[in-house]
Order: C-alpha cells, then sequence, then structure tokens
C-alpha cells in the first residue's frame, strides 16, 4: 500500500503529461459530466475541489461559484493551477488545513480512489461543509467497462518510468462507496460517467465519437444504467 509521500510523487510526475489529452475529446466529455453537477450544486456558494491537480475544473468552477479553492497533494500540479491564478494549498483530504464547516460544496474526482483511509477523507471532506451542504464524490466502478478495459489493457504509462499500475488504486461497487459515508450525511443520488464508452479511443473518430457523446449524456443519469458507469459519483448532503 502506498504512503503518502509515494502518492504525492506519483503524481509529480504526473504533471507533466496530465493536461495532454484533457482538453478534447473523452477526457473534455468526462469533464463535463463532472462539471454539470459542480455547477448544479456550488453555483453562487462557497466551494472547494478536494484533489484539484492541475487547476481545470477548479478554473471552471470560479467562474460560477462565489469562491473557490483547490487542495492538492502534488507540488507540482499546484505548481500549474497557480499560473491560472487560482487559490490552491497544499494538504491531505485526511487532514484538510480548513476550518471547520467553511464551504458549502466539497467535490473530489478521480481522487478517492487513490486514498487508502477512505472512510477518515471522507468524514474530514464532510468536517469542512455546512449544514445542509453537499458532496460530490467520486469513486471507480469493478462492475464497469472501463474497469474491464484496464484489466485487459494493462499497465498505462503516465511519465517516464511510471504506469498507472505505480499508485494505489481501489474499485468500489455503488453499495461500497456508500457505506464509507460518515453518519452526517444522508445519500442523495448517483451519476455514472463512462457507461457504455468501451475504450476512450473510440472518440478518435468523429463518427463514433458523437455517437458516444450522445449516449452517455443519456445515460449518465438514468436509473436503470447510471450503475455500470466506470466513475460513480455519489451525491451526498451533510445533514442539518
Amino acid at each position: 500500500m502506498n504512503d503518502l509521500r509515494t502518492t504525492q510523487q506519483y503524481y509529480d510526475r504526473f504533471a507533466t503529461t496530465y493536461e495532454r489529452e484533457r482538453h478534447r475529446g473523452y477526457h473534455r466529455l468526462i469533464d463535463d459530466l463532472e462539471l454539470e453537477l459542480v455547477r448544479k450544486y456550488g453555483t453562487g456558494l462557497d466551494v472547494l475541489e478536494a484533489g484539484c491537480g492541475t487547476g481545470l475544473l477548479l478554473a471552471e468552477t470560479a467562474r460560477v461559484a462565489r469562491s473557490a479553492i483547490g487542495l492538492d497533494l502534488s507540488r507540482s500540479m499546484l505548481g500549474l493551477a497557480q499560473h491560472r491564478d487560482l487559490p490552491v494549498l497544499q494538504g491531505s483530504l485526511t487532514a484538510l488545513p480548513l476550518p471547520d464547516q467553511s464551504v458549502d460544496l466539497v467535490y473530489s474526482m478521480k481522487v478517492l480512489a487513490h486514498v487508502p483511509p477512505i472512510r477518515e477523507a471522507l468524514a474530514e471532506l464532510a468536517r469542512v461543509v455546512r449544514p445542509g451542504g453537499y458532496l460530490l464524490l467520486e469513486f471507480y466502478n469493478p462492475r464497469s467497462l472501463r474497469y474491464l478495459a484496464k484489466l485487459l489493457g494493462g499497465a498505462a504509462p503516465i511519465a517516464e518510468g511510471t504506469t498507472d499500475r505505480d499508485v494505489y488504486t481501489r474499485y468500489d461497487t455503488l453499495k461500497t462507496a456508500r457505506s464509507y459515508l460518515p453518519g452526517n450525511l444522508e445519500f442523495v443520488g448517483v451519476r455514472g460517467v463512462r457507461v457504455v464508452t468501451p475504450v476512450s479511443q473510440v472518440f478518435r473518430i468523429p463518427v463514433l465519437a458523437a455517437l458516444f457523446e450522445r449516449a452517455e449524456r443519456a445515460l449518465c443519469d438514468w436509473p436503470g444504467l447510471r450503475g455500470l458507469g466506470g466513475f460513480l459519483i455519489l451525491i451526498a448532503r451533510k445533514k442539518n
């Protein structure tokens, strides 16, 4: 199991290539489906992105929020976010450098699957949310085409001498992910992201890209299939 230092070093190396494909195609769609929820629950409010990386999502959030701050473990990732003039802090999800009840919304995308003490992290995220506020918590789903593609595709390089197998990664079913929620949170709903896309490379073919984008947007909130999303975004509300 990786410790915080190992995880930090992994993302420091990842920072140099992290944005290479993020502005178009598959990755842009994934970001858009996440940001739709951020705008729904965070517009005009105080927002924290837990695990902000280079600040791509945070920059979009800052356009609609009353205030938006990011936190990340990686200094290299944060350096790129600072170049976007975004307010960011370095820290761990298990020890947020923020006071109790200081934000209305916390969201964390593609981060929680890499945090071994997940219950402690979620309790800490809930601590900084005001009563009645929301949390958007994204998990990796083993009951998905994405998981199957990961199994069949093997290790994927993310930087020289580093692959995605070099960081701790956990996959959780919806039931398991819900079980991590602390008692002061109530489950509101879930969005499934990447429900039917077999591999991201289909977005390199324009006709297929348009087809799969329409399908993903239509199915992300459909009760019958959203639970098959490669990414499961749990929507939780802090009790009053």
